[in-house]
């Protein structure tokens, strides 16, 4: 497995062509159905009915359990080509190992997402609050494991972490440091070459709408991101009623690229067939 390797100038990893990716932290949510995914369909069906109004989804399984080959498999034949998933990395390595002594962890999780393949998105490193005190050495050997080719997010839950050495570190490696709402010190400044924003709640954690007048800031920062040449990741986590929805609909507006409101009434016909690799 290549791995990541420190690029001069805090260069991002990959060239990809600028655009803003929205959608939901998850999508399997049961107070969803009726709002947003029909009455008459079946949890089996409602990754690919996500995946006709959203080009990207968080996907938070994988931080608590490793995936089979079977269910990564599952994923990537369900969605379109231009689909991307952001995966979660594992709690194992952030919570319980704490980015020590992970390689072997670290080959094994890489091993089960890259078999996503073109529809693997970025991967997001989500470290604990009990981490108080930012370490870069150990987040150096940490960013060596990780595979190249493959864009990296790590959210700090301490603020202490958004130490000048700690971003430098980040540019280095072209990876994101993670903007987020769940401390109250705002990320200094991006890092990688490119954005990952979290949206957990307006009101508490997963609950509250942001609504379009705090939205219309947002799209007005990401906007001139991506009319700059670079490239942005946003999603809403507050999935409870539905909020997550209704602020990625209006904040899509916003940007100008509505997004098709599908008829919660409406249940699509199952062809059978698989969308294209």
């Amino acid at each position: 497995m290549d791995r990541a390797r420190p690029r001069a100038g805090g260069m991002a990893i990959l060239q990809r062509m600028a655009a803003i990716h929205l959608g939901t932290s998850g999508y399997v949510y049961k107070h969803w159905k009726g709002l947003f995914y029909p009455d008459g369909l079946p949890v089996r069906r409602w990754l690919p009915y996500y995946a006709r109004v959203f080009s990207t989804v968080e996907l938070n399984a994988t931080f608590y359990r490793l995936p089979t080959e079977a269910a990564v498999d599952g994923w990537r034949e369900q969605v379109p080509r231009g689909f991307r998933f952001a995966c979660k990395g594992s709690r194992f390595l952030t919570h319980l190992k704490r980015l020590q002594e992970v390689g072997e962890g670290v080959e094994l999780f890489h091993s089960r997402v890259l078999r996503l393949g073109s529809r693997l998105g970025p991967l997001l490193w989500q470290l604990p609050p009990t981490m108080t005190k930012p370490d870069p050495e150990r987040l150096e050997r940490f960013l060596a494991h990780l595979p190249g080719g493959v864009r990296h997010v790590f959210e700090f839950r301490n603020a202490a972490w958004y130490h000048p050495e700690v971003l430098a570190l980040l540019d280095a490696y072209g990876a994101a440091v993670c903007e987020h709402d769940l401390v109250d010190v705002p990320v200094p400044r991006p890092t990688g070459g490119f954005r990952y924003l979290r949206f957990h709640g307006a009101q508490g954690r997963y609950e509250g709408r942001y609504g379009r007048r705090a939205l219309r800031r947002v799209a007005d920062d990401v906007s001139a991101w991506r009319d700059a040449g670079r490239t942005a990741w946003v999603f809403f986590n507050n999935d409870l009623k539905g909020h997550a929805l209704l602020d990625a609909f209006d904040l899509a507006d916003l940007l100008g690229e509505p997004l098709h409101r599908p008829e919660p009434s409406a249940v699509p016909q199952d062809s059978g067939a698989r969308p294209s690799p």
